[in-house]
């Protein structure tokens, strides 16, 4: 797509900071830095987000993710964890609608990054979630 930010990265009309790149996908330093090292993996073929990925497509792009997450705390021995995070949609802050998984090093509870998971756990009894989960289940394709 001619005006994705990733996709004129992925071309070269944009340089980046790479770290891995084959057919499937490219690596590539966020120039944000929420952390030191915080990558982007990107698929090359060009997809809004997670819910336009095929199976082949899903399989390809999350093979990858283990073997850079891996070289990003090989390369730095103070990496205690890391968060992959994908956002789909503007609502979840997806900012750039070319899918991406951010690969957020994390070092210490004090490290500048942070997620939120309320509990709600109070506002769902047992047939609330049962029939939350019987309609998403009756809704996976095979």
């Amino acid at each position: 797509m001619e005006d994705c930010i990733f996709c004129k990265i992925i071309a070269g009309e944009i340089p980046s900071k790479t770290i891995y790149e084959d057919d499937i996908v490219k690596a590539f330093l966020d120039i944000t830095q929420v952390t030191a090292g915080h990558t982007l993996v990107v698929p090359k073929k060009h997809v809004p987000d997670i819910f336009a990925y095929d199976e082949h497509l899903a399989a390809d792009v999350f093979s990858r993710i283990p073997k850079i997450a891996r070289a990003i705390k090989a390369a730095n021995p103070e990496v205690k964890g890391l968060n992959l995070v994908n956002n789909n949609g503007a609502i979840a802050y997806q900012s750039v609608f070319h899918s991406h998984f951010h690969l957020i090093p994390r070092f210490s509870k004090d490290d500048d990054f942070s997620m939120t998971f309320t509990d709600n756990s109070e506002n769902y009894d047992d047939a609330a979630l049962q029939l939350i989960a019987k309609s998403i289940e009756t809704h996976v394709e095979d």
